[in-house]
């Protein structure tokens, strides 16, 4: 395994070491809230930062971390704080048509947290490659929630849910891929 930015200043004893990583995973549940208010509202699903915000954070506390942090970003949504997109928050969010894309972040900051910990956080190409696979990740959970919940076929559910989202996602896979890379470059001066 090779560090992520979180593991940098890492402590080595316990209990800082515990401390520090829920801190981590807290700060990381609110950088996706924070960017889930960034808010368009096109349709059903509307367009959010939060993609950006997720595999961000995972690829900057790796797949553990990350992956909590997004548990515990729908956790605090279910229970009630606005934090989902627009402010909303409720179980109700998770049952309506962004639902799947919610659930979707789970396995993809997963993957892109275990990517960054295999180095893949260190170059453009690479991190283009593991940005693009959270999203596809996202959207292969999204697409078909959103058909199942409006009852739609499917060039209706791309319609919806994925068209209106590939560019804004590839831009801001771009801005990761410069982003993290060059942090990279900057530590390592």
């Amino acid at each position: 395994m090779i560090a992520t930015y979180a593991d940098i200043w890492r402590p080595q004893q316990q209990p800082a070491t515990y401390i520090y990583d829920a801190v981590l995973v807290l700060a990381g549940s609110l950088l996706i809230a924070l960017s889930a208010q960034v808010s368009f509202n096109i349709g059903p699903v509307p367009i959010t930062g939060q993609t950006f915000g997720v595999l961000l954070v995972a690829a900057l506390l790796g797949w553990k971390r990350g992956t909590l942090a997004v548990i515990a970003y729908l956790i605090e949504g279910i229970s009630g704080f606005p934090v989902f997109a627009g402010g909303t928050s409720s179980l109700a969010v998770i049952f309506g048509p962004s639902g799947g894309y919610l659930i979707g972040f789970i396995p993809a900051a997963t993957l892109v947290g275990w990517l960054a910990e295999q180095g893949w956080d260190r170059n453009f190409v690479m991190t283009v490659l593991a940005m693009i696979a959270g999203n596809i990740i996202i959207y292969a959970y999204g697409v078909p929630y959103l058909k199942t919940i409006l009852g739609v076929d499917w060039s209706t559910a791309f319609a919806y849910g994925l068209t209106p989202f590939v560019l804004g996602d590839l831009v801001k896979v771009i801005a990761a891929a410069i982003v993290l890379p060059a942090g990279w470059k900057l530590l390592n001066k």
